[in-house]
């Protein structure tokens, strides 16, 4: 098992924020992706930021939004729709849904709704 798989989300969720927040976007887009991905509502999601989800936790828990498969790109070097590991897949999903959003993205464009 890789070890990021073993952190929790609550230790990489500031650092989405500050990301976004950095390039003018916010705390509330970065939750909205968030649970567009996974599926949470907002109390699930504050839930598991308080309660240190580990990443294999949190996505085992989630329900991917069928449009996930629609995030392509590349991610540390790594097109993420060429990802074998399906968790691994998924936390790289979520890290180019925060990259989008950063690089200033419309959120129907991240999101996939347009």
């Amino acid at each position: 098992m890789h070890r990021v798989f073993t952190i929790p989300v609550s230790s990489v969720y500031p650092h989405y924020v500050a990301k976004a927040e950095k390039k003018g976007r916010t705390k509330r887009e970065v939750d909205q992706i968030i649970r567009w991905l996974t599926s949470f509502d907002q109390a699930a999601l504050r839930r598991h930021l308080k309660n240190e989800t580990t990443f294999e936790e949190f996505f085992a828990k989630a329900t991917i939004n069928p449009k996930a498969s629609q995030i392509t790109g590349v991610v540390c070097g790594i097109r993420v729709e060429e990802i074998e590991d399906p968790l691994m897949q998924k936390l790289r999903y979520l890290d180019k849904l925060i990259d989008e959003l950063a690089k200033g993205k419309p959120m129907e464009k991240i999101l996939r709704d347009g």
